[in-house]
């Protein structure tokens, strides 16, 4: 059980270093060479060949066939596919309104909306603790909400689209988790890595499929700009891969609550990230809504 904790907490940390490579990645490919739907869409399909390439091998290397999927497999990978598609967009068009590092730490109110999740959907409960931290989380939100140099009532300053998409991406993700955690369960295979492998190749394969449909129907012009940005997009595509591969692996040792957890260290390399390389500056204020969300997600990890 060890080997296993300590194997999943590294590829938690893991994936978060390589999540925060690409989001930069795809910040700057969205600052006008794509739109938000083509920085989706090559966040896919340039990993969608590695992807594809590293299972075939690992099967041929393992010397064992594609194990057979069922039918929840499909619904658990589809529905976590989809949920991934409208959170990566959610996420790309939160960087044009805010820096990355408050943009990334919207995102990481996935962890308090899974255990909310939970609640609903499972019947998990949660304990007051548990809600303490949820209610300081949701606390760091309404700070990093109130978008600075925004007029009016109260309720323009909170609700505004920038807290919309943060919060919705969180979902979203937190959704995708738990869908892509059942379909590497579905597998009948005592190798997570297997597990992990078949599960990302038809979610990325399917991703990508999906996404050029849709743009070669909505934003035409966007498959042209795709393929000129190749030379940076396919680092978004290797560290895409290495980023999910790691979450997937990890989704198959451990409950994706506690790994969604443990991957808020990406706050931290954001933070790094904003500074030294988008040379943006935090306010007192969105410091301070980060640390509450830091902080919650953390006693949340302590008392799920």
């Amino acid at each position: 059980m060890t080997g296993l904790m300590q194997a999943w907490i590294l590829l938690s940390i893991a994936a978060a270093a390589f999540q925060t490579l690409r989001f930069m990645l795809q910040k700057h490919l969205s600052m006008g060479t794509l739109s938000t739907g083509g920085a989706t869409l090559a966040r896919f399909f340039y990993s969608m060949p590695f992807v594809v390439s590293m299972t075939v091998a690992y099967l041929w290397w393992s010397g064992v066939g594609l194990p057979p999927l069922s039918g929840w497999f499909w619904v658990y990978a589809m529905t976590g596919g989809l949920s991934q598609i409208l959170a990566t967009w959610c996420v790309v068009a939160l960087f044009s309104q805010r820096n990355f590092a408050v943009g990334i730490t919207f995102k990481k109110t996935e962890v308090v909306q899974t255990a909310l999740v939970g609640l609903v959907v499972l019947g998990d409960r949660v304990s007051l603790m548990g809600l303490g931290a949820i209610v300081l989380g949701l606390a760091g939100v309404l700070i990093l909400s109130d978008t600075p140099g925004l007029s009016g009532r109260w309720h323009r300053r909170i609700f505004n689209r920038a807290a919309g998409l943060g919060l919705a991406g969180g979902a979203l993700f937190a959704i995708s988790a738990v869908g892509y955690r059942g379909a590497t369960l579905e597998i009948a295979s005592d190798d997570p890595l297997l597990r992990a492998l078949c599960t990302l190749a038809v979610v990325t394969t399917s991703q990508a499929v999906a996404m050029t449909i849709w743009l070669m129907w909505r934003e035409a012009g966007q498959m042209a700009r795709v393929w000129a940005a190749r030379r940076t997009a396919v680092w978004m595509g290797i560290t895409g891969l290495g980023g999910s591969l790691c979450w997937f692996t990890a989704f198959t040792l451990q409950n994706a609550a506690y790994v969604f957890a443990v991957g808020q260290v990406e706050v931290i390399f954001s933070l790094f990230a904003s500074v030294l390389f988008f040379s943006e500056k935090l306010t007192r204020r969105e410091g301070a809504g980060i640390a509450l969300i830091t902080l919650s997600v953390l006693a949340v990890a302590l008392f799920l």
